[in-house]
């Protein structure tokens, strides 16, 4: 089997496996459930003039949402793919998409990722996984993702404890911070440095930044696990027990949201990794973020239909202008500064 069918097969994997498997954190929580708004009662407001509008990296958006990198290289991630990119141009979302090395290794999926017809307003990110700088990638093929997507960004994800429960996966992470740094000097658009769902702590994130990446997106625990993905796809005992030990491993998704903002208060910065609801990504707003992407919900929406999509994307912001009606703030800036959110002792 060549390279390209392998990571063409892992992709369909992983998205069967995310829809039908449990393979959710457990035990730890992305940390959200140890913060409450206090609620005002007369908040002197009318809800119609209630904004969620915010911008990131230059670009207006209507709501504080990413949708996060999912998939592509599939006929079934194309098709989700397209679904997600007419609902950000809708509502003028940020979205990233998954990573795009199969459409590197093979350029007859390309299309699959090839969403800027579809949200030609939209802030579109490309992606792919740093650990590849060490495995033959550099520029050219950064570019050459940023250019499938026509993107306004590049997210450069990092996955070592995925990589080492996934079969022939790609474990030399040495040097690769200079590397980094090297392709930060060399692109022509923004990198975002993203975890995919074990976290970023902040003196990780002052590593990377002082690299040159111009964003975090801390993608932390309490989500999606990919150990446990992993797990599922093993070809082994010790790759699934593994997987099995790991499913729990990260840091929660808010406390890598605080401690980073606590560190570096003016850096554009992306809360990720189990959020599930708008007042999830209300409360990551107030803890200093300026996106909250999701995933997974995005992901069942899509696989579903454009109308189950619509209907997420119109509940998610009703829940955002709810928070901010009801915690007496008319927009997300007024959010940030209103102590509204406190932390339960």
């Amino acid at each position: 089997m060549t390279t390209t069918t392998n990571t063409q097969t892992r992709k369909a994997d992983h998205l069967r496996i995310c829809l039908e498997e449990d393979v959710q954190f457990h035990r730890l929580t992305n940390g959200f459930d140890q913060y409450r708004f206090t609620h005002c009662c007369l908040p002197e407001l009318d809800f119609t003039e209630i904004e969620t509008e915010t911008t990131f990296l230059g670009k207006q958006l209507g709501a504080p949402l990413l949708i996060s990198s999912m998939t592509g290289g599939t006929e079934e991630a194309k098709m989700i793919n397209y679904r997600l990119a007419e609902v950000a141009q809708t509502y003028r979302l940020a979205m990233g998409v998954g990573s795009q090395r199969v459409a590197v290794e093979n350029p007859d999926v390309a299309d699959t990722f090839a969403v800027r017809s579809l949200a030609p307003d939209a802030l579109l990110f490309a992606n792919l996984g740093a650990v590849q700088l060490n495995y033959t990638y550099g520029l050219e093929q950064c570019l050459r993702v940023v250019e499938i997507l026509e993107a306004d960004a590049l997210i450069l994800h990092l996955n070592p404890l995925q990589e080492c429960i996934q079969p022939k996966g790609d474990t030399n992470f040495k040097g690769l911070l200079d590397k980094i740094h090297q392709l930060c000097e060399q692109i022509s658009v923004p990198v975002i440095a993203k975890e995919v769902g074990n976290g970023i702590s902040a003196s990780m994130a002052g590593k990377l930044l002082e690299a040159g990446v111009v964003a975090i997106d801390v993608a932390g625990a309490g989500g999606t696990s990919w150990a446990k993905v992993e797990s599922e796809r093993a070809e082994n005992n010790l790759q699934r027990r593994l997987g099995k030990t790991f499913a729990d491993w990260g840091l929660p998704t808010a406390d890598c949201l605080v401690e980073i903002r606590h560190n570096y208060p003016d850096i554009p910065l992306i809360a990720s990794g189990g959020l599930r609801d708008g007042m999830e990504v209300a409360k990551a707003i107030a803890l200093g973020a300026d996106l909250a992407g999701l995933a997974f919900p995005f992901l069942q929406a899509a696989s579903e239909s454009p109308t189950a999509l619509d209907e997420l994307v119109q509940l998610l912001i009703a829940e955002i202008k709810t928070v901010l009606f009801c915690t007496g703030n008319q927009n997300l800036t007024e959010l940030k500064r209103s102590h509204s959110l406190h932390k339960i002792s």
